[in-house]
This record gives C-alpha cells, sequence and structure tokens, in this order.
C-alpha cells in the first residue's frame, strides 16, 4: 500500500502512538458488554464500520473526536444484543422476529473517573414511541422495540425507547448479535467465570463445573444466554451472569499481558468491525479511541453494574415493572454526575460474592497527635465517599460473583 501525503510537519505515526491507539481500542471493547465497538486505523476495518453504520437520531450532539485524544467530558453509550441475524442462519434456532434481548446504558462521568453500566430487563414492559411517526405509544416489552423500528430502524428505535425512559441524551449506540459474541470472547481468549455448584442447562446448552471455568466461543455464548439454569430461572439472573461476565472481561482486558499483545488487540477490532451496527457517530476510529481513552484509566472499584429496578408486573409474572422512584433516583445520579455506590446486599439475583476472593483490609485506625484536630472533624471529600443507593441489584467490576444454580 502507498504512503498517505501529509503535509507540514505531521509524522508518521510513532510505534508508541500505535500502542497508544492499540490500548485504546481494547479498552472501548471491555466498556462495551464484550461485544461493542473498536477500530483500528486499518482501512479494511475501518470501511466495514463506516458501511454499517444507521442514525439513531435523537437531540444529541457529538463533538469531534480528538486524535489519540480522550474525548472531552462524558458521554452515554447504548449497547444492543439482538437474537438474530440474517447471518447466522438456524444455528441458534429458527425465529421470526429479532428481538432486543440485551440493552445495556454505558455511562461515563465528565472526569472520566466513574462509570455506571445499567442492565435492562427484556421483559420490562413501559411505555414505548412509535418509531415509525405514528405518534401512537405502545405498552410493551422492551424487547419488541427492534421490530417496532422496521427495515434499518431497529437500533434507532432501542435508542429512542431508551431515552425516553431515562431521559439521557444518547448519542452513540452499537448492536451485535449472537455471533458478534462468540467472536469477541475468542478474540480475548476466553473470560473466567464462576458457579457456586455445577450448571447443566439443556436450553442454553451450558454445562459448567462447580468453581472457576474459562469460557469461550459458543460456551460463552451459552453463559450470557442462559436463564433456566441460574438462580430463580428469570431473565433478572441472567442479568446477574452477564454482569459477572462484563466484570471479569473488564479485569482481563485490564491485564497488561492482554494489552499489550497486538495479535490480540487487532483480533478484538476485527471481530467487532465484522459484527457490530454502529450509530453514524462511532462510524470513526478517532470517535471510538477517544472513548477508550476516557475509560481505560478508571478504577475497576468505581464502574458499577447495575440492574435497572424493577418489581414484578401485575398482569404478568413473567414480566416486569419499574419502581419509579428508585429508578428516578439511579438516573438524576446519573445525569447530575454524581457518583454512587450499592449496598451490602445489592448482588444481582441468581448470584452471590464468591466467599473465596476474599475483601480489602479495614483501613487503620488514624493516631492522634499533641495538638492536632480530631480525626472525627476533619472535612472530608463527598467525591470519596459516595452515596449507597438502597434497593439497587449490581456489582462493581473489582468484585468476583458466582452464579447460583437454579433453584425451582
Amino acid at each position: 500500500m502507498p504512503e498517505q501525503v501529509r503535509h507540514g510537519r505531521q509524522q508518521t505515526p510513532s510505534r508508541a502512538s500505535l500502542l497508544l491507539k492499540s490500548i485504546a481500542v481494547a479498552a472501548a471493547v471491555v466498556l462495551v458488554s464484550g461485544i461493542g465497538v473498536a477500530a483500528y486505523a486499518y482501512n479494511d476495518i475501518t470501511s466495514q464500520i463506516s458501511d454499517a453504520a444507521v442514525d439513531i437520531g435523537g437531540d444529541a450532539t457529538t463533538q469531534p473526536a480528538p486524535f489519540l485524544g480522550a474525548i472531552d467530558g462524558g458521554f452515554n453509550m447504548l449497547v444492543v444484543g439482538t437474537d438474530n441475524d440474517a447471518n447466522q442462519g438456524d444455528s441458534f434456532g429458527e425465529r421470526d422476529a429479532t428481538l432486543n434481548d440485551v440493552n445495556i446504558l454505558v455511562h461515563v462521568s465528565p472526569d472520566h473517573q466513574n462509570a455506571v453500566v445499567v442492565s435492562f430487563p427484556r421483559d420490562l414492559v413501559i411505555d414505548q414511541p412509535s418509531c415509525n411517526d405514528s405518534g401512537e405509544v405502545y405498552s410493551e416489552p422492551l424487547n419488541t422495540s427492534w421490530e417496532r423500528g422496521g427495515d434499518g430502524g431497529g437500533l434507532a428505535c432501542v435508542a429512542a425507547t431508551i431515552r425516553e425512559l431515562t431521559g439521557l441524551d444518547i448519542p452513540y449506540a452499537a448492536a451485535t448479535s449472537f455471533n458478534g459474541v462468540i467472536e469477541m470472547t475468542n478474540a480475548v481468549g476466553g473470560v473466567q467465570v464462576c458457579a457456586t455448584a455445577p450448571i447443566e442447562d439443556p436450553d442454553s446448552g451450558l454445562y459448567i463445573p462447580e468453581g472457576y471455568s474459562t469460557v469461550e466461543g459458543a460456551e460463552a455464548l451459552a453463559f450470557l444466554r442462559n436463564r433456566h439454569g441460574v438462580g430463580d430461572g428469570s431473565d433478572l439472573a441472567r442479568i446477574g451472569s452477564q454482569q459477572q461476565y462484563l466484570s471479569s472481561l473488564l479485569r482481563k482486558i485490564r491485564d497488561s499481558s492482554t494489552l499489550s499483545d497486538p495479535t490480540k488487540v487487532y483480533g478484538l477490532a476485527q471481530a467487532a468491525a465484522q459484527n457490530i451496527t454502529p450509530s453514524t457517530s462511532l462510524k470513526s476510529p478517532d470517535a471510538l479511541v477517544s472513548l477508550a481513552l476516557s475509560l481505560k484509566d478508571i478504577d475497576l472499584s468505581k464502574v458499577v453494574f447495575v440492574s435497572y429496578p424493577v418489581s414484578a408486573y401485575v398482569d404478568d409474572p413473567n414480566k416486569v415493572q419499574p419502581i419509579p422512584d428508585l429508578a428516578d433516583e439511579l438516573f438524576q445520579r446519573i445525569s447530575t454526575d454524581q457518583p454512587f455506590t450499592l449496598d451490602a446486599d445489592s448482588t444481582a439475583t441468581g448470584s452471590s460474592q464468591d466467599p473465596s476472593a476474599g475483601t480489602a483490609p479495614p483501613a487503620p485506625e488514624p493516631t492522634a497527635t499533641a495538638g492536632a484536630p480530631d480525626a472525627t472533624d476533619a472535612p472530608t471529600d463527598a467525591a470519596d465517599t459516595p452515596d449507597v443507593i438502597e434497593g439497587l441489584k449490581g456489582q462493581t467490576a473489582a468484585e468476583q460473583t458466582c452464579a447460583n444454580p437454579f433453584d425451582g
């Protein structure tokens, strides 16, 4: 390939700058649920992403992406996992419709010190926009949004639905299906998961022993899809498994051996480019890298995974409805960038803390010094002591959780 003509004093990218871009790509992949968006500066990958991009509408605007620099300020990004794809055939069973079964919103604070990853249950019954300009409002499960968007409008309709539910601007979005999950997991060499006892689920094809296992390919997909073999057999239990998986994936990607391996980095980028539908705001590699650079240094204990707060739906035990007050508090905190943490009993349905993981030792008691003010009178930085939102379910990326087998 002939060299591109460059003007002025701009120099050919150094090995260090290419490594930085690779690190950014890997970090971006992680916080879009292992299936998300990454791009390398090769023309073939760039064109694949650009050609697949779709307009998701909305009032939010995106800023020009800096070259090899983090985006200025915070952002919201939607990640959608669909259960159907023209390229997968009937490998995962015959389907006459496409459903948005995984709906995840990633929020990064303006100072790039905190992130919140919200999972919305597929069976959440809410008022939804028509997405076809009819003006009609539909009260249906969330996973019907994709189909209502029609040909080419699925991602835009899901984004419109989540915007209306949360009140947040969502300028970035990406969607993938089963094949994308398989390829992305293979690209990192598998992800470690944990079970408190053996899990056997013929419906998803998941068979894992007690303790730790490394899953990849179809087995990783089975772990993420598994519903009837975990917890109470609900979608909420499956969300708990997904949060465990994403936390483990984030920890692995942040490991230096992964970030420094050019083969793995390129594999992540290639897998993403071949298996995603991005919003037009993400068709530029520079945009992808700028988002990634805002994510890569966040403390794992400040990456909070939460399930959208729900209660049982009154007319159907297989569906759920919002808990309005708790949901309002959650998104008020997100929209105003007020960090928060979860209470001690927050572990998601179907999951539990790994008792062998241990906990950090308690901080030593302050030692009094003559003439010094009492330690209890010392001012505290509210940003360092985030409030607890009681009632939310989830975990931080620093926590190791394990899936509990079906208890029904």
